[in-house]
């Protein structure tokens, strides 16, 4: 098979190569899963919220800098606008003082003159009860997916376009856990969306793939040839797909501001490692398993076969 795949046709052999990479990608982001983790945000680790409006309008990185020096715990700031900011703290014994400090630092500046609109405590365990909704929604999701795909394809395709899936998933959180991005409620969000997303490519490439199997029924032509020729004639299609939906997903990651920088991100990587996985996974696997015309041929019982050879 792999002497196959060396001697075929390029897009043969850029395919397996493709399935080699993402295999490689795959092992990577599970060793950084493994050993740095996700980033949680205070959606599932608990901590404090507080919001402040400024009389003026205050750049973010000095805000920052004036807070940290009055500050000695972990905290995240983000704007929501020219002057009203966000302060995420999170919970540790010393976070009441340290709220007291930086909160008197910040109204009592002339400089900033800030004004404390809302405070408020978010318990670990309605993280963790979020967190677990969310993952039983992304597990009920799979689920679902596995059902449709059993439903309308032969396996092969099927098992193919469910790897493509789990691939993008990983990859997605592998960004995640090396970059060490805040993993919150949004960016869980994303992944539900990234599910839709990969499989809507994976069904497209397998329909047509289908398609050109049933239709093969002389065996002319060789499976790698078809799949080929099924992946040319949406390729097109995938791209201008794609390329629209990431204009709009990169627009909202450089304008949306800090709140839906990680959704974005997540989308973003989602699209581009789905886009990739629907032509070197969901089409390339299937070959692998040994896919073929013959999969999709009509059977005929003997006496139906009896019937159509009689003159």
């Amino acid at each position: 098979m792999l002497n196959t795949f060396l001697k075929g046709e390029k897009g043969t052999r850029l395919r397996f190569i493709g399935m080699l990479l993402s295999a490689i990608l795959v092992l990577l982001s599970v060793f950084t899963l493994t050993q740095k983790g996700l980033n949680f945000g205070l959606d599932f680790t608990g901590g404090y919220l507080t919001e402040f409006t400024t009389s003026q309008s205050v750049e973010l990185k000095e805000l920052q800098s004036f807070i940290a020096k009055n500050h000695n715990g972990e905290f995240e700031l983000t704007a929501q606008g020219n002057s009203h900011f966000q302060l995420r703290e999170a919970p540790s014994a010393s976070t009441t003082v340290n709220s007291l400090d930086w909160q008197s630092a910040v109204t009592q500046n002339d400089d900033i003159n800030a004004q404390v609109l809302s405070s408020a405590y978010i318990g670990s365990q309605v993280g963790d009860e979020l967190f677990d909704q969310g993952c039983l929604a992304m597990f009920a999701a799979m689920i679902a997916v596995m059902i449709y795909l059993a439903v309308r394809f032969e396996w092969r395709l099927a098992l193919g376009s469910v790897v493509a899936l789990v691939h993008d998933l990983i990859l997605v959180l592998g960004l995640f856990s090396l970059l060490q991005i805040e993993f919150n409620l949004t960016v869980l969000a994303s992944l539900l969306a990234i599910i839709g997303y990969s499989l809507n490519d994976s069904i497209i490439v397998g329909d047509r793939v289908r398609e050109l199997l049933r239709v093969q029924s002389n065996n002319v032509l060789s499976p790698a040839t078809i799949i080929n020729n099924a992946i040319k004639s949406t390729l097109t299609r995938t791209l201008i797909t794609s390329g629209t939906t990431l204009a709009t997903v990169a627009s909202v990651w450089l304008l949306a501001g800090a709140p839906l920088q990680g959704f974005a991100i997540a989308l973003f990587t989602g699209i581009v490692v789905g886009t990739f996985s629907s032509i070197c996974i969901a089409a390339t696997l299937p070959e692998l398993l040994g896919l073929s015309a013959k999969n999709y041929e009509v059977k005929v019982d003997a006496h139906t076969q009896t019937l159509l050879d009689m003159p």
